[in-house]
Protein backbone atom coordinates (compact mmCIF):
# COMPACT_ATOMS: atom_id res chain seq x y z
CA UNK A 1 0.00 0.00 0.00
CA UNK A 2 1.79 3.12 -1.21
CA UNK A 3 1.58 6.68 -0.03
CA UNK A 4 -1.02 9.04 -1.42
CA UNK A 5 -0.81 10.34 -4.98
CA UNK A 6 1.38 13.46 -5.23
CA UNK A 7 -1.58 15.20 -6.89
CA UNK A 8 -3.37 15.31 -3.57
CA UNK A 9 -2.54 18.61 -1.90
CA UNK A 10 -4.13 18.14 1.52
CA UNK A 11 -1.73 18.51 4.44
CA UNK A 12 -3.22 17.70 7.83
CA UNK A 13 -1.99 19.33 11.03
CA UNK A 14 -1.60 16.64 13.68
CA UNK A 15 -1.68 16.80 17.46
CA UNK A 16 -0.05 13.79 19.12
CA UNK A 17 -1.51 12.65 22.45
CA UNK A 18 0.39 9.78 24.06
CA UNK A 19 4.17 9.76 24.03
CA UNK A 20 5.14 6.13 24.62
CA UNK A 21 4.16 4.34 21.41
CA UNK A 22 3.31 7.82 20.14
CA UNK A 23 6.93 8.95 20.40
CA UNK A 24 8.33 5.72 18.96
CA UNK A 25 5.94 5.31 16.03
CA UNK A 26 3.30 8.03 15.67
CA UNK A 27 5.53 11.12 15.61
CA UNK A 28 8.11 9.61 13.20
CA UNK A 29 5.32 8.18 11.02
CA UNK A 30 3.50 11.49 10.70
CA UNK A 31 6.75 13.33 10.02
CA UNK A 32 7.65 10.87 7.27
CA UNK A 33 4.24 11.02 5.59
CA UNK A 34 4.06 13.68 2.85
CA UNK A 35 0.55 14.86 3.79
CA UNK A 36 0.76 15.20 7.56
CA UNK A 37 2.61 17.64 9.79
CA UNK A 38 2.95 17.31 13.58
CA UNK A 39 2.12 20.71 15.03
CA UNK A 40 1.52 19.89 18.71
CA UNK A 41 2.31 17.26 21.32
CA UNK A 42 0.63 16.61 24.67
CA UNK A 43 2.11 15.25 27.88
CA UNK A 44 0.64 15.80 31.34
CA UNK A 45 3.99 17.25 32.51
CA UNK A 46 4.90 20.42 30.63
CA UNK A 47 8.65 19.92 30.92
CA UNK A 48 8.35 16.52 29.29
CA UNK A 49 6.05 17.91 26.59
CA UNK A 50 8.59 20.67 25.86
CA UNK A 51 11.48 18.21 25.73
CA UNK A 52 9.66 16.02 23.23
CA UNK A 53 8.64 19.04 21.17
CA UNK A 54 12.25 20.22 21.07
CA UNK A 55 13.55 16.78 20.12
CA UNK A 56 11.18 16.43 17.17
CA UNK A 57 10.95 20.12 16.20
CA UNK A 58 7.23 20.33 17.04
CA UNK A 59 5.93 23.92 17.36
CA UNK A 60 3.55 23.50 20.30
CA UNK A 61 3.91 21.64 23.62
CA UNK A 62 0.79 21.21 25.77
CA UNK A 63 0.21 19.90 29.28
CA UNK A 64 -3.58 20.11 28.96
CA UNK A 65 -5.57 18.37 26.24
CA UNK A 66 -7.93 21.35 26.01
CA UNK A 67 -5.00 23.60 25.04
CA UNK A 68 -3.98 21.27 22.24
CA UNK A 69 -7.57 21.01 20.97
CA UNK A 70 -7.92 24.80 20.98
CA UNK A 71 -5.10 25.19 18.45
CA UNK A 72 -6.57 25.94 15.01
CA UNK A 73 -3.47 24.37 13.42
CA UNK A 74 -4.54 20.99 14.85
CA UNK A 75 -7.04 19.45 12.44
CA UNK A 76 -6.60 15.86 13.62
CA UNK A 77 -5.31 14.01 16.66
CA UNK A 78 -3.58 10.68 17.18
CA UNK A 79 -4.39 9.08 20.53
CA UNK A 80 -2.03 6.42 21.87
CA UNK A 81 -2.35 6.82 25.62
CA UNK A 82 -3.06 3.74 27.79
CA UNK A 83 -6.55 2.34 27.06
CA UNK A 84 -8.23 3.62 30.24
CA UNK A 85 -7.78 7.19 28.97
CA UNK A 86 -9.20 6.62 25.48
CA UNK A 87 -12.89 7.14 26.25
CA UNK A 88 -12.75 10.54 27.94
CA UNK A 89 -9.95 11.86 25.73
CA UNK A 90 -11.62 10.47 22.62
CA UNK A 91 -14.88 12.23 23.50
CA UNK A 92 -13.07 15.54 23.97
CA UNK A 93 -11.21 15.19 20.67
CA UNK A 94 -14.33 14.30 18.68
CA UNK A 95 -16.44 17.03 20.31
CA UNK A 96 -13.75 19.53 19.34
CA UNK A 97 -14.36 18.53 15.72
CA UNK A 98 -10.93 16.95 15.28
CA UNK A 99 -10.42 13.81 13.22
CA UNK A 100 -9.03 10.94 15.30
CA UNK A 101 -6.52 8.14 14.81
CA UNK A 102 -7.10 5.83 17.76
CA UNK A 103 -4.87 3.05 19.06
CA UNK A 104 -6.34 -0.25 20.12
CA UNK A 105 -7.96 -1.45 22.28
CA UNK A 106 -10.25 1.46 21.55
CA UNK A 107 -11.85 1.69 25.02
CA UNK A 108 -12.46 -0.42 28.12
CA UNK A 109 -16.00 -1.55 27.19
CA UNK A 110 -18.21 -2.03 24.15
CA UNK A 111 -20.66 0.64 25.36
CA UNK A 112 -17.85 3.21 25.51
CA UNK A 113 -16.70 2.27 22.01
CA UNK A 114 -20.26 2.50 20.67
CA UNK A 115 -20.69 5.94 22.23
CA UNK A 116 -17.50 7.20 20.58
CA UNK A 117 -18.65 5.73 17.26
CA UNK A 118 -22.04 7.43 17.41
CA UNK A 119 -20.47 10.71 18.53
CA UNK A 120 -18.05 10.61 15.59
CA UNK A 121 -20.96 10.10 13.19
CA UNK A 122 -22.84 13.02 14.77
CA UNK A 123 -19.84 15.35 14.61
CA UNK A 124 -18.82 14.25 11.11
CA UNK A 125 -15.22 13.43 12.01
CA UNK A 126 -13.18 10.58 10.51
CA UNK A 127 -11.89 8.05 13.01
CA UNK A 128 -9.40 5.36 12.04
CA UNK A 129 -8.40 2.56 14.42
CA UNK A 130 -4.79 1.46 14.05
CA UNK A 131 -5.35 -2.21 13.22
CA UNK A 132 -2.16 -2.11 11.16
CA UNK A 133 -2.03 -5.76 10.08
CA UNK A 134 -4.50 -4.71 7.38
CA UNK A 135 -1.62 -2.68 5.87
CA UNK A 136 1.07 -5.42 5.96
CA UNK A 137 1.79 -6.90 2.48
CA UNK A 138 1.87 -10.56 3.55
CA UNK A 139 -1.49 -10.16 5.29
CA UNK A 140 -2.98 -8.36 2.30
CA UNK A 141 -1.91 -11.22 0.03
CA UNK A 142 -3.37 -13.74 2.49
CA UNK A 143 -6.68 -11.85 2.15
CA UNK A 144 -6.44 -12.03 -1.65
CA UNK A 145 -5.75 -15.77 -1.61
CA UNK A 146 -8.72 -16.37 0.68
CA UNK A 147 -10.97 -14.23 -1.52
CA UNK A 148 -9.85 -16.22 -4.57
CA UNK A 149 -11.11 -19.43 -2.96
CA UNK A 150 -7.64 -21.01 -2.78
CA UNK A 151 -8.42 -23.13 0.29
CA UNK A 152 -11.94 -24.02 -0.86
CA UNK A 153 -14.33 -24.79 1.97
CA UNK A 154 -12.55 -23.93 5.20
CA UNK A 155 -12.21 -26.74 7.74
CA UNK A 156 -10.09 -25.25 10.52
CA UNK A 157 -8.36 -21.98 11.44
CA UNK A 158 -5.52 -22.08 13.98
CA UNK A 159 -3.96 -18.89 15.35
CA UNK A 160 -0.97 -18.84 17.70
CA UNK A 161 0.47 -15.53 18.90
CA UNK A 162 3.01 -16.51 21.53
CA UNK A 163 5.38 -13.78 22.63
CA UNK A 164 8.00 -13.38 25.37
CA UNK A 165 7.67 -9.64 25.98
CA UNK A 166 6.45 -10.06 29.57
CA UNK A 167 7.94 -13.44 30.40
CA UNK A 168 10.44 -11.94 32.87
CA UNK A 169 8.59 -11.85 36.23
CA UNK A 170 10.77 -8.94 37.35
CA UNK A 171 9.58 -6.66 34.56
CA UNK A 172 8.04 -3.72 36.40
CA UNK A 173 4.33 -3.36 37.11
CA UNK A 174 2.58 -0.83 34.87
CA UNK A 175 -0.89 -0.24 33.44
CA UNK A 176 -0.54 -3.42 31.35
CA UNK A 177 -0.71 -5.35 34.65
CA UNK A 178 -4.17 -4.01 35.53
CA UNK A 179 -7.39 -5.07 33.83
CA UNK A 180 -9.19 -1.93 35.05
CA UNK A 181 -6.59 0.15 33.19
CA UNK A 182 -6.99 -1.84 29.97
CA UNK A 183 -4.01 -4.13 30.44
CA UNK A 184 -3.56 -7.77 29.53
CA UNK A 185 -2.81 -9.77 26.42
CA UNK A 186 -6.46 -9.80 25.35
CA UNK A 187 -6.34 -6.06 24.73
CA UNK A 188 -2.78 -5.99 23.40
CA UNK A 189 -2.97 -9.04 21.13
CA UNK A 190 -6.61 -10.10 21.13
CA UNK A 191 -7.88 -6.75 19.84
CA UNK A 192 -5.78 -7.19 16.69
CA UNK A 193 -6.72 -10.85 16.41
CA UNK A 194 -10.47 -10.27 16.66
CA UNK A 195 -10.19 -7.55 14.03
CA UNK A 196 -8.29 -9.63 11.48
CA UNK A 197 -10.45 -12.70 12.08
CA UNK A 198 -13.46 -10.54 11.21
CA UNK A 199 -11.65 -9.03 8.21
CA UNK A 200 -10.34 -12.32 6.80
CA UNK A 201 -12.95 -14.87 7.83
CA UNK A 202 -16.16 -13.01 8.70
CA UNK A 203 -18.27 -12.71 11.81
CA UNK A 204 -18.36 -14.89 14.91
CA UNK A 205 -21.44 -16.80 16.05
CA UNK A 206 -20.27 -17.78 19.54
CA UNK A 207 -17.05 -18.10 21.52
CA UNK A 208 -15.45 -19.74 24.51
CA UNK A 209 -12.50 -18.28 26.39
CA UNK A 210 -10.11 -19.19 29.19
CA UNK A 211 -7.94 -16.37 30.51
CA UNK A 212 -5.06 -16.89 32.91
CA UNK A 213 -2.47 -14.88 34.84
CA UNK A 214 0.69 -16.91 35.35
CA UNK A 215 2.78 -14.10 36.86
CA UNK A 216 0.58 -12.81 39.74
CA UNK A 217 2.88 -10.07 41.05
CA UNK A 218 5.41 -7.63 39.62
CA UNK A 219 7.70 -5.08 41.29
CA UNK A 220 6.38 -1.56 41.70
CA UNK A 221 8.67 0.71 39.61
CA UNK A 222 8.95 3.27 42.42
CA UNK A 223 9.14 1.19 45.61
CA UNK A 224 10.26 -2.20 44.34
CA UNK A 225 7.54 -3.84 46.42
CA UNK A 226 5.64 -6.65 44.73
CA UNK A 227 2.29 -5.51 43.38
CA UNK A 228 -0.68 -7.64 42.34
CA UNK A 229 -1.22 -8.35 38.64
CA UNK A 230 -4.85 -9.06 37.73
CA UNK A 231 -4.69 -8.71 33.94
CA UNK A 232 -4.40 -11.92 31.93
CA UNK A 233 -1.04 -12.77 30.37
CA UNK A 234 -2.37 -15.74 28.36
CA UNK A 235 -5.67 -16.47 26.63
CA UNK A 236 -7.04 -19.57 24.93
CA UNK A 237 -10.15 -19.07 22.80
CA UNK A 238 -12.36 -21.04 20.49
CA UNK A 239 -14.61 -19.24 18.04
CA UNK A 240 -17.42 -20.71 15.99
CA UNK A 241 -17.55 -18.49 12.92
CA UNK A 242 -20.77 -17.61 11.14
CA UNK A 243 -20.09 -20.27 8.49
CA UNK A 244 -19.58 -22.91 11.20
CA UNK A 245 -15.78 -23.08 10.87
CA UNK A 246 -13.89 -23.55 14.16
CA UNK A 247 -11.17 -21.00 14.91
CA UNK A 248 -8.74 -21.78 17.73
CA UNK A 249 -6.67 -18.93 19.16
CA UNK A 250 -3.78 -19.06 21.64
CA UNK A 251 -2.39 -15.74 22.86
CA UNK A 252 0.40 -15.17 25.36
CA UNK A 253 2.88 -12.49 26.36
CA UNK A 254 4.81 -14.78 28.75
CA UNK A 255 6.07 -17.64 26.57
CA UNK A 256 9.85 -18.00 26.65
CA UNK A 257 10.90 -18.89 23.09
CA UNK A 258 7.29 -18.71 21.92
CA UNK A 259 6.83 -19.52 18.24
CA UNK A 260 5.74 -15.99 17.36
CA UNK A 261 2.66 -15.09 15.34
CA UNK A 262 1.07 -17.70 13.06
CA UNK A 263 -2.20 -18.02 11.19
CA UNK A 264 -3.00 -21.41 9.64
CA UNK A 265 -5.99 -21.95 7.34
CA UNK A 266 -6.97 -25.47 6.32
CA UNK A 267 -9.57 -26.14 3.64
CA UNK A 268 -10.77 -28.98 1.44
CA UNK A 269 -8.79 -27.68 -1.56
CA UNK A 270 -5.76 -26.02 -0.03
CA UNK A 271 -3.76 -24.80 2.94
CA UNK A 272 -2.33 -21.36 3.71
CA UNK A 273 0.13 -20.65 6.52
CA UNK A 274 1.26 -17.14 7.44
CA UNK A 275 3.81 -16.72 10.17
CA UNK A 276 6.75 -15.00 11.77
CA UNK A 277 9.00 -16.18 14.59
CA UNK A 278 10.41 -12.67 15.14
CA UNK A 279 10.06 -11.85 18.82
CA UNK A 280 11.59 -8.38 18.50
CA UNK A 281 9.48 -6.87 15.73
CA UNK A 282 5.86 -7.83 15.18
CA UNK A 283 5.83 -6.75 11.50
CA UNK A 284 9.21 -7.72 10.09
CA UNK A 285 9.63 -11.39 9.25
CA UNK A 286 6.23 -12.58 7.99
CA UNK A 287 6.35 -15.32 5.38
CA UNK A 288 3.57 -17.08 3.53
CA UNK A 289 3.31 -20.73 2.48
CA UNK A 290 0.61 -22.46 0.45
CA UNK A 291 -0.23 -25.97 -0.70
CA UNK A 292 -2.95 -27.12 -3.07
CA UNK A 293 -4.61 -30.36 -1.98
CA UNK A 294 -1.99 -32.80 -0.71
CA UNK A 295 0.96 -31.02 -2.34
CA UNK A 296 3.89 -29.94 -0.21
CA UNK A 297 3.88 -26.51 1.35
CA UNK A 298 5.80 -23.96 -0.73
CA UNK A 299 6.81 -20.45 0.25
CA UNK A 300 4.98 -17.84 -1.79
CA UNK A 301 6.50 -14.58 -3.04
CA UNK A 302 4.48 -11.54 -2.03
CA UNK A 303 3.65 -9.51 -5.18
CA UNK A 304 5.67 -6.32 -5.63
CA UNK A 305 2.46 -4.32 -6.07
CA UNK A 306 1.73 -4.94 -2.37
CA UNK A 307 5.21 -4.05 -1.13
CA UNK A 308 5.83 -1.12 1.18
CA UNK A 309 7.23 1.87 -0.73
CA UNK A 310 9.92 1.99 1.95
CA UNK A 311 10.79 -0.05 5.02
CA UNK A 312 12.44 1.08 8.24
CA UNK A 313 14.47 -0.40 11.06
CA UNK A 314 11.34 -0.38 13.21
CA UNK A 315 8.92 -2.60 11.28
CA UNK A 316 5.91 -0.82 12.75
CA UNK A 317 6.58 2.39 10.83
CA UNK A 318 5.77 1.21 7.30
CA UNK A 319 2.30 -0.21 8.07
CA UNK A 320 1.54 2.77 10.31
CA UNK A 321 2.31 5.10 7.41
CA UNK A 322 -0.01 2.93 5.31
CA UNK A 323 -2.75 3.47 7.88
CA UNK A 324 -2.10 7.23 7.75
CA UNK A 325 -2.75 6.97 4.00
CA UNK A 326 -6.21 5.59 4.69
CA UNK A 327 -6.95 8.22 7.31
CA UNK A 328 -5.86 11.20 5.21
CA UNK A 329 -7.78 9.87 2.20
CA UNK A 330 -10.89 9.56 4.39
CA UNK A 331 -10.47 13.10 5.73
CA UNK A 332 -10.13 14.44 2.19
CA UNK A 333 -13.00 12.41 0.71
CA UNK A 334 -15.39 12.75 3.64
CA UNK A 335 -15.86 8.97 3.68
CA UNK A 336 -15.27 6.77 6.71
CA UNK A 337 -11.99 4.87 6.62
CA UNK A 338 -11.57 1.14 7.10
CA UNK A 339 -10.90 0.13 9.81
CA UNK A 340 -13.02 2.74 11.56
CA UNK A 341 -14.61 2.79 14.99
CA UNK A 342 -17.21 0.40 13.57
CA UNK A 343 -14.51 -2.27 13.39
CA UNK A 344 -13.17 -1.11 16.74
CA UNK A 345 -16.57 -1.67 18.35
CA UNK A 346 -16.70 -5.24 17.02
CA UNK A 347 -13.22 -6.06 18.31
CA UNK A 348 -14.16 -4.62 21.70
CA UNK A 349 -17.40 -6.60 21.73
CA UNK A 350 -15.53 -9.88 21.26
CA UNK A 351 -13.07 -8.95 24.00
CA UNK A 352 -15.93 -8.20 26.40
CA UNK A 353 -17.62 -11.49 25.51
CA UNK A 354 -14.36 -13.37 26.00
CA UNK A 355 -14.14 -11.99 29.53
CA UNK A 356 -17.78 -12.93 30.11
CA UNK A 357 -17.14 -16.46 28.83
CA UNK A 358 -14.11 -16.82 31.10
CA UNK A 359 -16.15 -15.64 34.09
CA UNK A 360 -19.10 -17.94 33.32
CA UNK A 361 -16.89 -20.84 32.19
CA UNK A 362 -19.22 -21.37 29.25
CA UNK A 363 -19.85 -20.57 25.60
CA UNK A 364 -21.23 -17.09 24.91
CA UNK A 365 -23.37 -16.15 21.92
CA UNK A 366 -22.29 -13.12 19.88
CA UNK A 367 -25.24 -10.79 19.18
CA UNK A 368 -25.88 -9.68 15.58
CA UNK A 369 -23.57 -6.85 14.54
Amino acid sequence: MGTMSPSKQLTVGIGVVGTGFGQKVHIPGFQLHPHTHVVAVYHREMETAKAIANTYDIPHACAHLSNLLALPQVQAVSLSTPPFLHYEMGKAIIRAGKHLLLEKPVTLTTSEAQELHQLAIKEGVRVLVDFEYRAVPAWQYLAELLDSGFVGKKRLIQIDWLMASRSNPMRAWNWYSSKTLGGGCLGALGSHTFDYVHWLFGGTKRLSAFLSTSIPTRPDPLTGEMKTVDAEDSASLTLELMDGVPCHINLSAVTHHGRGHWVEVYGDRGTIILGSGNQNDYVHGFQLWTAAGEDSLTEVHIPERLSFPQTYGDGRLAPFIGMIDRWVEAIESGQNPVPSLKEGVYSQLLMDLARESNHRRSWVEVPPF
